[in-house]
């Protein structure tokens, strides 16, 4: 299975790596404009808010409502029609895809040719989502698609190279969304201010402190806009956005801080929101680095694991919000099973984690101190303090935070592999499969693989996943993978989050899906 690789990647919707953001304070810093805007927390984009090219929580969030694809995602991950017609098979592995009478915000047509330009651009220009483009026929980087085809304007066919049990499924991410042809003119410009087909257009971006979308009078699918548009506000702190959200100063807040866990329940009473999602938390190191590759490297994230007490900081830290990991993936996922073998790597054990770092160092000693990597403003300094106690006092290294100031910046230096020692990510899934969790990481050239791991057995069973008969039958090879992973190691898998926010008295019809989101079209103002 090829996997492409993109040089600068971390998930879709992305790897959610917790509420990340730059720039302002508070929501005083919003652009002026509707008092019936809809304020929720974001993040500063960290590219142009381009579909196949944006794969992180800031400008996954507002790609997610300025593009409209194929099908999308209800609120429990069930996938819907959206600009699609029909997608029916022909074959084994060959879909006919029929479009609906649909418009760009400007009143253009959407046509075929906008969706098959676009994937074909992806690929040929090696964005960032483009390995979601690997099943089709003839997939090679920097090449358009020979198993894309343009029927007529409403129609265009799609064939893969092999069979794929859950292609039909992956099409509500917004990697698969299609571009305006003017998009082709100046692609970076364009993704500075789109020409939107989804439920929202872009109204302002204002780098490091907001982002505007209003409603698209064009849009008539599904997601239709219950709101006057939303103002994503870009918070340093996750703490200035829960004093905003308790002032009625933001109206939805996606993740509460560490300082207001204990207590936030009580402090919103039926408008706060705790429930499971499809996200995950984990720590990973370069196996590129010294002391992390080959042998000693496998053993020094054993040790790691095991020194890790995630049952007291989930208590501690998250007040029961956190549950402890019992593989690669969420419990909320299709196939998900809690009982895997070598699921032991990841429980509390610090005789055993000494003992392993001790064997680590028989074949090359480790000095110095263990660099945990974080962005300060996603509300993260309290639990990786606590991991680094749990490691420093189990192992008897000295393990330190080390807080970059935001996630863009963090970011960045993962592309280039320049952040030192073990860093902090995680992932919130793309579509509902054991698959989204697995691919984009694990996969040798998996498009969000920070940790440059390889394995060709973990390749093959990956391959053989997407191949499977049945989502059941890709599950069960899904989970063969994972018992390689828990010997690996390549991230170490710490816990699955809820979703913990909360909204004001200012609004209503709030509600969280299935990727820990709040269903952003349908809140209204009171």
């Amino acid at each position: 299975m090829h996997i492409k690789k993109a040089a600068a990647v971390i998930g879709a919707s992305a790897l959610a790596l917790g509420l990340a953001a730059c720039g302002g304070d508070s929501a005083d810093n919003a652009a002026g404009g509707s008092d019936n805007y809809i304020l929720v927390n974001g993040s500063e984009p960290q590219r142009p808010l381009l579909p196949a090219d944006t794969n992180e929580t800031g400008g996954g969030r507002i790609t997610d409502v300025l593009y409209a694809g194929l099908t999308y995602y209800d609120k429990d991950g069930e996938s819907h029609n959206e600009l699609a017609e029909s997608i029916e098979p022909e074959g084994e592995k060959s879909y006919r895809v029929t479009l609906k009478d649909t418009k760009w915000a400007d009143g253009t047509p959407v046509t075929a040719k906008d969706f098959v330009d676009a994937w074909n651009y992806a690929v040929e220009n090696s964005q960032m989502n483009s390995s979601f483009f690997e099943p089709i026929k003839g997939y090679e980087d920097g090449k358009p698609l020979e198993g894309l085809a343009v029927v007529d304007d409403k129609t265009f066919t799609i064939e893969l190279e092999q069979p794929e049990a859950d292609f039909p499924q992956r099409l509500g991410y917004i990697a698969y969304a299609p571009l305006h042809p003017s998009a082709f003119d100046d692609m970076e410009a364009y993704g500075e201010n789109p020409i939107s087909n989804g439920p929202y257009k872009l109204l302002e971006w204002n780098h490091n402190q907001d982002a505007i979308v209003v409603p698209n009078e064009e849009y008539q699918g599904d997601r239709k806009a219950q709101n006057d548009g939303v103002n994503f506000v870009f918070y340093a702190q996750q703490d200035a956005a829960y004093a905003d959200l308790l002032s009625g100063n933001l109206d939805v807040l996606d993740a509460v801080p560490d300082s207001a866990m204990s207590n936030f329940e009580d402090e919103l009473g039926g408008r706060a929101v705790n429930q499971p999602a499809a996200a995950f938390q984990s720590v990973t190191l370069n196996e590129n680095e010294e002391h992390f590759g080959g042998e000693e490297g496998k053993l020094r994230r054993q040790a790691i694991s095991k020194a890790i007490d995630r049952d007291e900081i989930t208590q501690t830290i998250f007040e029961g919000t956190r549950t402890p990991a019992t593989d690669f993936a969420s419990p909320v996922v299709p196939g998900h099973s809690d009982n895997l073998e070598g699921v032991d790597v990841l429980k509390y054990d610090p005789e055993e984690a000494k003992r392993l770092w001790e064997a680590a160092d028989q074949i090359n000693k480790f000095d110095g101190e263990l660099e945990i990597s974080y962005n300060a403003d996603g509300g993260h300094q309290a639990w990786i303090d606590a991991v680094a106690n749990s490691i420093r006092n189990a192992i008897g290294i000295e393990a330190v935070g080390n807080a970059y100031p935001d996630f863009k910046s963090m970011l960045d230096d993962m592309d280039n592999d320049a952040v030192k020692g073990a860093f902090r990510t995680g992932w919130s899934a793309d579509y509902p499969s054991l698959g989204n969790f697995l691919i984009p990481l694990y996969g040798s050239n998996g498009s969000s693989n920070y940790a440059r791991y390889s394995n060709p057995a973990v390749d093959t069973l990956l391959s053989d996943a997407a191949t499977a008969a049945s989502p059941e039958a890709a599950a069960e090879k899904y989970n063969e993978v994972q018992t390689i992973l828990f010997e690996d190691l390549p991230a170490i898998p710490l816990w699955n989050q809820n979703v913990t926010g909360g909204y004001s008295e200012n609004v209503e019809n709030v509600e969280f899906s299935w990727r820990s989101l709040p269903v952003l079209h349908q809140i209204t103002k009171n």
